[in-house]
């Protein structure tokens, strides 16, 4: 708790300022989907490609309060402190404490620093930015406390059987069920960089949550699920304008730990043998790449990709194993067709964004693979092998009234395999021989927060009015397929052994003077919580004694100074 004190009271100590604009963070609530909004009705710069996150919005005053409101309504309105005849500044970012609470197990994802877990959670994070001509600073520190209260994890009273096959699955990738049996604290550096400048380009060491792609509720490649990462970064934050369209880019090399903790409580088997596969203390290497593009031809139209890889810290030994970026795709243009020699993984992606300003409308798509093909021919004959897709829309409805909309957003993410797997296994997305710890930092995956093998279709439909939304959302989530047709959970007996979950939620965000605040109710009705099929009745394929409610809530408010 003296650490908590410390470094809060640093931050609060300087309440006197107030920042004119910054760079906004991955998950900010309210404010991130505003601006995307913003730009669908035509009332922010269409060549901003919404696929590289954190944004720098050029041209925004203050990208935290764009509620601009009468001085006299607010309790506090400092202005940012200028100095060195204007080349310097310095202010405060927000103050901002999000809550979470799950009544019967770990549910939710796209929440950064916060963590898998039952119970109450709570994050606090403020801080401060500071320039001086293209140096910046931008220091904002993360608490995370978890209750982590004990639920019904998949090893109690499970046969050796299920248990050798959970760990056959889990052993490759670092997603522990839970982070262990006591509570859980932590600070970390949170959405904190500093860096240098020059135009549209940025160069710096951050560790900040990034999102990458079009997605809204999930992102195959890189999103906030996990807990931000070192990384050095190499990115532009204004698209660059060229004779053939725009562009948005970003290279970094980050370093990603693991959470040293076991996929179960349970380790061994009946007979005591050892279950878990310890995975070491390395940590992992990650060279990523984003790329996008604006066709000058072609209004409102994104094109990207993105290309990973993962190494071992003990095997970075060339240059070209800290930058693998621009090696052959085919398997067959490397090391004359024998394939890679460093151990290493890597995936892919390719997207697309379509703004429709006149329609008010947008239509996203990625397509990511998990495994690159050994040539051409391999790729043309199964481009399914390894694949996994999102898809998605979003169209804002006019009412009558001026600036009252009702948003419709829908998203459908695929990881699971497809029925390639009969001809070629691909294994699950996220992992892949020979990093044990898969695509993870710190226990949880960079990409989609729904997990490997896992599936969702969402909805949400909400009246919004500026930074006021309120709705209604549903999300359909089938838990790691892949994990449960090899471990043979998919049916018993004919009996269907899916887990499942129906999530109905409502939501709502609301500004008031200098709150902002969020929340989000969902009742979850998990059918064949963690694949297991009980109360066994012939003739029957659903069983409705299988069945586990849960609630999840959120509640968030942020003091913009």
């Amino acid at each position: 708790m003296r650490k908590i004190f410390i470094v809060f009271s640093i931050l609060f100590a300087s309440c006197a300022f107030r920042l004119s604009a910054q760079t906004l963070p991955v998950g900010t609530a309210g404010l991130e989907d505003y601006y995307r909004r913003l730009q669908l009705i035509g009332k922010l710069d269409s060549s901003i490609s919404f696929t590289q996150r954190p944004l720098t919005l050029s041209g925004v005053n203050d990208v935290f309060n764009p509620d601009s409101i009468d001085n006299n309504q607010k309790w506090t309105n400092v202005k940012p402190i200028y100095f060195a005849k204007g080349l310097g500044e310095f202010g405060l970012l927000p103050v901002t404490w999000q809550q979470q609470f799950n009544s019967h197990h770990p549910y939710g994802w796209n929440d950064g620093g916060m963590i898998p877990a039952k119970g109450y959670q709570t994050m606090l994070s403020a801080g401060f930015f500071a320039k001086f001509g293209p140096l910046s600073i931008q220091l904002r520190p993360e608490y995370v406390y978890a209750a982590n209260d004990s639920f019904k994890s998949f090893g109690d009273g499970r046969s050796d059987a299920d248990l050798i096959a959970y760990y056959g699955d889990y052993n490759y990738i670092d997603a522990p069920e839970g982070f262990g049996t006591a509570a859980y604290s932590k600070i970390s550096w949170g959405q904190s960089s500093i860096r240098l400048t020059f135009g549209p380009v940025s160069f710096g060491l951050s560790n900040e949550n990034l999102w990458w792609g079009p997605g809204m509720q999930n992102s195959i490649m890189m999103s906030n699920n996990a807990a931000g990462f070192k990384h050095l970064t190499l990115n532009t934050i204004r698209p660059i304008r060229t004779y053939i369209g725009s562009f948005e880019a970003q290279v970094i090399g980050g370093k990603l730990e693991g959470s040293k903790l076991s996929p179960l409580a349970r380790t061994t088997s009946s007979t005591g043998a050892d279950l878990f596969t310890d995975k070491g203390d390395d940590w992992r290497y990650l060279s990523a790449l984003n790329i996008s593009y604006q066709p000058k031809w072609v209004p409102g139209l994104f094109v990207g990709f993105t290309r990973s890889f993962l190494t071992y810290h003990n095997e970075l030994n060339s240059f070209s194993d800290y930058f693998p970026l621009f090696l052959p795709y085919q398997k067959v243009n490397i090391n004359t067709g024998l394939g890679e020699t460093t151990n290493r993984d890597q995936r892919t992606s390719f997207y697309t964004r379509w703004l429709f300003q006149k329609a008010k409308a947008e239509v996203y798509f990625e397509y990511g693979l998990n495994d690159n093909s050994y040539n051409l021919r391999d790729f043309l004959g199964s481009p399914e092998h390894s694949r996994a897709y999102l898809l998605g829309l979003t169209k804002m409805v006019s009412l009558t009234r001026k600036d009252e909309f009702i948003r419709v957003n829908a998203e459908v993410t695929q990881l699971s395999q497809t029925v390639d797997y009969l001809t070629r296994e691909a294994g699950s997305y996220y992992y892949h021989n020979p990093i044990l710890e898969g695509y993870t930092n710190m226990g949880e995956v960079l990409g989609a927060g729904i997990g490997s093998g896992g599936n969702l279709q969402s909805l949400d439909v909400s009246w919004v009015k500026g930074l006021k939304q309120i709705g209604f959302t549903f999300d359909r989530y089938e838990h790691n397929m892949d994990f449960a047709k090899n471990a043979g959970f998919i049916t018993l007996n004919g009996q269907s052994r899916r887990w499942v979950d129906l999530a109905f939620g409502a939501k709502g965000t609301w500004n008031y003077k200098n709150l902002l605040f969020n929340v989000k109710l969902q009742g979850i009705q998990s059918l064949n919580y963690q694949w297991v099929l009980k109360d066994f009745e012939p003739g029957k394929f659903y069983i409705p004694h299988n069945d586990v409610f849960n609630f999840h809530g959120e509640l968030g408010v942020s003091y913009r100074f």
